[in-house]
């Protein structure tokens, strides 16, 4: 994969992180089609955060399909193309985090998954990565009020 992460990385803006950053180190993942990293440092200001730990996961894992899939051939007679099929990328980040005092950490998880129609990857690079630039720059712009909506659950 083409996908890498190069330590340290710069965190975007959240409410009550300075400047926040995380240095990486390649971890195990979970399969072959799979790159991970675990979070060993933190740099910033970042009181009470926890790096990776057995207990209290703090990692980035990104995904490839096991297999790719192409696109249907059209029907012969109408030259319609059926459903096709779609090829899903997902990238994920899990941190251990406690739910109250004296309890025991549980995982939490923030997921992007980019499905792509099989055979636009030929046909419309531009507009995935179009899409993907959007999508990206959208999570940058409100990461920190993403982090605000996730802690106070308004909008």
């Amino acid at each position: 994969m083409t996908m890498s992460l190069t330590s340290p990385v710069t965190g975007t803006a959240q409410t009550g992180l300075t400047t926040p950053g995380y240095t990486v180190v390649a971890d195990t993942p979970p399969n072959a089609y799979s790159k991970q990293w675990a979070v060993t440092g933190l740099t910033g200001t970042q009181t009470n955060v926890d790096v990776h730990g057995a207990s209290r996961p703090f990692t980035v894992t990104v995904s490839r399909p096991q297999q790719i899939r192409s696109a249907p051939l059209p029907n012969p007679v109408t030259g319609v193309m059926g459903n096709p099929p779609r090829n899903v990328y997902t990238v994920l980040t899990r941190k251990g985090v406690v739910p109250g005092t004296n309890q025991n950490p549980q995982v939490m998880t923030v997921r992007t998954e980019v499905s792509v129609v099989a055979g636009s990857d030929i046909v419309e690079p531009e507009d995935i990565r179009a899409s993907l630039s959007l999508h990206f720059g959208a999570l940058s712009q409100m990461s920190s009020g993403i982090g605000d909506t996730a802690v106070t659950a308004l909008l």
